[in-house]
Parts: structure tokens; sequence; C-alpha cells
């Protein structure tokens, strides 16, 4: 049987660029090299995309031969250029592994789309959704799920808190890994977060503190057949949690711990996967996703918000979550391109 030939886009202009390369490092380890030929393709902070021989460190000044993924239907490959001529490189499926803005939000998705490349993950409208809270929130709430109560700061609208009482959060309505995200606790402090949310996004949420246990669930699969890994739970000692902005989060994080599986009730775990599934379905999501929420103590479950493209690291939460539920990144990634193909067992 022929090798799957697999792009695999890493990297990106965004904040979340050296995330994005730390989960394709695990994604290389990864990767059953009997079943599938991948196909390196690393986009630079720059914006520049580059073939090249994996995301290995120091991948983007060693450089790379100049490529970007055609737009024509009929190509479905990757053009490389070289002096003055192209090559074509034909790709069987795509999986992304950019993080965050231009990666996660539908944008990449779209090329992919034009393309007509198959390719692994939630389509251009789910992810465009899930990459703005304030919106995931509005799909939510009309499927009857509790999310937080949030105020929408636009630009140029200076900030109020409308209502809710301090602690708050203000975070990027667009944006993950907790960038531009800061716990408010009195007036005074609101406008500098603001100001610091804005530095990731112009539209910027104000949102109430929920009181209650930090909860997620990994997800792979599409409709009503869904795989799910153990429930985990983030442990804080202060502030919120933000691993991926510690400067070694490979030796964990200085304010927080995961426990998994969660150390909570069978009747919790139930609902929490309950209301993952509802979350997961209700804004369309495909091929694997991780949704986070909070669990009080009176059973409630409030969505917090949707990874589309979760991260894949050594350290990341996705990965752990299905690995204590017996499943490997290798066969995590089985699934999620088996279903990119349409369901065909790779």
């Amino acid at each position: 049987m022929s090798k799957l030939r697999v792009g695999v886009v890493f990297g990106g202009t965004g904040e979340e660029n050296f995330v994005s390369v730390r989960s394709a490092q695990q994604v290389a380890m990864s990767l059953d090299p009997s079943k599938y030929e991948p196909v390196w393709i690393g986009i630079t902070k720059s914006g520049a995309w580059r073939l090249c021989d994996g995301p290995d460190p120091g991948w983007e000044q060693r450089g790379g031969r100049p490529a970007m993924l055609c737009p024509d239907r009929t190509i479905k490959g990757l053009l490389v250029l070289g002096h003055g001529t192209y090559h074509v490189i034909g790709l069987d499926v795509v999986l992304p592994v950019v993080h965050g803005t231009l990666g996660e939000d539908g944008a990449l998705q779209g090329l992919f789309e034009l393309a007509g490349i198959p390719y692994a993950g939630c389509g251009v409208a789910s992810s465009a959704l899930c990459m703005d809270k304030s919106l995931t929130y509005a799909i939510a709430a009309s499927a009857g799920i509790a999310t937080p109560v949030y105020r929408t700061v636009e630009s140029g609208t200076r900030p109020e808190v409308g209502g809710l009482t301090y602690p708050v959060f203000v975070k990027p309505a667009r944006s993950g890994s907790s960038f531009g995200v800061s716990k408010v606790q009195r007036k005074e402090d609101l406008l500098p977060a603001v100001q610091h949310a804005r530095a990731y996004d112009t539209k910027v949420l104000i949102e109430e503190a929920v009181t209650g246990s930090e909860v997620g669930c990994a997800i792979v699969g599409n409709g009503s057949d869904l795989t799910m890994g153990e429930i985990d739970r983030i442990v804080l000692t202060q502030g919120f949690f933000r691993i991926h902005q510690e400067p070694k989060p490979e030796s964990g994080s200085e304010n927080s711990r995961i426990i998994v599986p969660a150390d909570i009730s069978k009747h919790s775990r139930a609902r929490v996967r309950e209301t993952a599934t509802a979350i997961y379905r209700a804004v369309g999501c495909k091929g694997l996703a991780r949704v986070d929420m909070f669990l009080k103590e009176d059973g409630t479950v409030v969505l917090n918000e949707v990874n589309t493209l979760p991260g894949l690291t050594s350290y990341s939460r996705y990965p752990r979550m299905m690995a204590a539920a017996g499943l490997t990144l290798a066969e995590v990634l089985d699934q999620v391109l088996a279903l990119a193909m349409g369901g065909e067992d790779l």
C-alpha cells in the first residue's frame, strides 16, 4: 500500500508560533513512517512559506525553499519555487498544526478549501466561530449551555464592567494560550488590562470570574462517533493557567498543575462529558478539539472556550488526556487523518 503524503503546516505569524513548532515536533515523532510521507511546510514569523526538512530547532534560520499551497484545485499541491522555475509536490491531505491567529481562525482552512485538498480538523465556519469567544458563547447559550457573563469592548470604546463585580477577567476575543489575559481586581486596573489585551486583538471581552474547577475534555471524531480522553482538572495557586508562557513549560508551571484523570465524582465526570459533547456539536466541530469548561460546586458546567487546534506539545493538555484514556498521539493522528480522508482506514 502506498504511503499517504501529508502536508504538515506549522509555525505562523501569530503569538503562538513557538507553541506550533513544539506541537509539530511531537507530530514528527508520532507520525507512522510506514503509513505517511510527511511534507514539512513551515510558516515563518514574517509570513514566508518554506519547504523544510522538519520542525527541528533552528529550522527558520536555515531557511528552506520558498513554497506555497496552490489555490488552483486542478493542481492539489504545493508549488515549490526555484530560480525562475517551479515544481509541484502533490498532497493527499493537509495536517495543520498552526495555533491561534491565521491558523486556528478559519483563514488557513479557507485556503485548503480553495486548493481542494482534504485537511484535518475543523472547517472554516467552526474554526472562525470558536476563535471568537463572544460568538462561541452566543451559539453555546442558544443551545442551552451555561456561559460566563461578559461585556464586549470594541475598538475606541471606553471599558466598563457594566454590572459585573470584581474580580473580572479581561481577554482578547480572538487569541489563545492565555496571551493578553489579565485578572483585574479593581476599577483603576481595568483600562491598562484592556490596553494589554488590545495588543492581541481589537475586540476585548470583560468576563465575570466563574467560581469553580477548571476542567477540560479532549475529543476526536465527527458527528455521533466521538472518542474522548480522560477529563482533566487544573489546580491553580494564583492567577490563571498560562503554561505556554512559562520560560520552561516542559518542567511545569509556576502557578498550576494538571490532574488527569480529574479528581471529580463519576456523576460530575459524566456531566462534563455530556456538556463537552453538546458544545462540540453546537459549534460544528469535526476532527478534533479541546473543550475547556468550569465545574461549579452545584454541578453546573460553564463553557470557557473551544480550542479547534489544541496544543500537541509534550506538556499540552490534549495529548495527556488522550494518553490517560489509552490513546497515543500516533493513534489520534491516525484517526484525525482518516476522518479528513473521508473515514478511510489508514
